[in-house]
C-alpha cells in the first residue's frame, strides 16, 4: 500500500535533507467525503497577503472554491462580499464566515472549512551551506527537515550544526561569528545538532515560524599531508574527530606511511606547535596531520 500523505511527506523531506533511505509501512486512508480536520498548528496559521484560502462549504457548493487574500488583506465571497482575512488564523476566519452567513439570514448553521491552497505571505531564509539558499514560502507546519529539503539538502561543506535565528533579529546576527552576539542581544537563537537529528532525535526538528533565518554553518577544515592517499583539506563535520578518523577522510596512510610517528601541526597562542599524537587522539578545527615516510 502507499504511504499517508502526511507520512510520505515527513519521509521525502528526512531523506532529501539527510540523505537517508527510509522503507514505506505507513498505509493509505480512504478519504472521507469532507476535508479531515486539519492539525492544530496549522490551523493557528495567521493568513497574509497573497495567501489563497482553499474554503469549502457542506450547504452550498457554490460557496467552495479559492480565494486568494489581497494586499489590503481581504478577499471577495459569495452572497457576502468583501471578507477580512489578514492577521487573523484559519479559525477565525472560518468563525467569521459562518457569522456573516447567519447574520445575512442565508443559513441557520453553516459549515465552512478554510484551509491554505498556497502559503506565498510568509517565508522563511535559508542560508549558509545548502544546495539553493533563498527565501521560501513557510507552510503552516514546517519544520527543520522540510525546510532544508526545500534548499536541495546540505552541502558536504556543512558543518554538523544549523543556526536558527527568529524573526526580528538583526540580519548581521546570522554571521557565524555574530551568533553569540545574536545570543547577548537577546535573539532566541536556537542551535540544532544535525548528527542527533539524523540519528532519530525528532526533537531537534524544531518548528520554524515566518521570517526565521536559517543558517547552515561550514564546517572547519583539518588538513592531512605526507604518506597518504589523498592529501589535502577536509571539512570537520563530527563533532568529536579522532587522528584516525583524519586519515581516514584522506584515505588512509600508505604503504611507507609510518602512523607511529604521525604528528599534527596545531596552532597554540598563535604559534606553530607540532605535537607526537596517537590515532585515538581528538582532533581540533585547524589541524594538520603529518604522516612521515617509514626509515625502512
Amino acid at each position: 500500500m502507499a504511504m499517508s500523505r502526511k507520512t510520505q511527506f515527513g519521509v521525502i523531506a528526512l531523506a532529501l535533507a539527510a540523505g537517508w533511505i527510509v522503507p514505506a509501512s505507513a498505509q493509505e486512508q480512504v478519504a472521507p467525503a469532507y476535508a479531515p480536520p486539519t492539525p492544530a498548528i496549522v490551523r493557528d496559521y495567521v493568513v497574509g497577503p497573497q495567501d489563497v484560502l482553499n474554503i469549502t462549504s457542506q450547504d452550498d457548493p457554490a460557496l467552495s472554491g479559492k480565494f486568494t487574500v489581497e494586499a489590503d488583506l481581504t478577499f471577495t465571497f459569495p452572497l457576502i462580499g468583501r471578507v477580512q482575512a489578514g492577521g487573523m488564523t484559519l479559525r477565525e476566519v472560518e468563525s467569521q464566515l459562518q457569522a456573516k452567513l447567519v447574520h445575512e439570514g442565508f443559513f441557520k448553521d453553516p459549515q465552512i472549512r478554510v484551509s491554505i491552497e498556497q502559503y506565498k505571505s510568509q517565508k522563511v531564509f535559508i542560508v549558509g551551506e545548502v544546495r539553493s539558499p533563498g527565501a521560501y514560502a513557510l507552510s503552516g507546519d514546517m519544520r527543520l527537515v522540510e525546510a532544508l529539503a526545500l534548499a536541495g539538502s546540505t552541502l558536504p561543506t556543512a558543518a554538523g550544526e544549523v543556526v536558527i535565528v527568529p524573526a526580528g533579529a538583526d540580519s548581521m546576527l546570522v554571521q557565524p561569528a555574530s551568533v553569540d552576539a545574536a545570543k547577548a542581544a537577546g535573539a532566541s537563537v536556537v542551535r540544532v545538532n544535525l548528527r542527533e537529528l539524523q540519528n532519530g532525535a525528532f526533537q531537534q526538528n524544531v518548528q520554524l515560524s515566518g521570517g526565521d533565518t536559517v543558517f547552515v554553518l561550514k564546517a572547519e577544515n583539518i588538513y592531512v599531508f605526507g604518506q597518504v592517499k589523498n592529501p589535502g583539506a577536509y571539512p570537520l563535520q563530527q563533532d568529536v574527530t579522532t587522528v584516525l578518523q583524519g586519515l581516514a577522510l584522506a584515505g588512509g596512510v600508505t604503504e611507507r606511511g609510518a602512523t607511529s610517528r604521525v604528528e599534527i601541526v596545531r596552532v597554540v597562542n598563535g604559534e606553530q606547535k607540532k605535537i607526537k599524537v596517537k590515532l585515538e587522539e581528538q582532533l581540533l578545527p585547524g589541524d594538520t596531520i603529518v604522516v612521515p615516510q617509514r626509515f625502512f
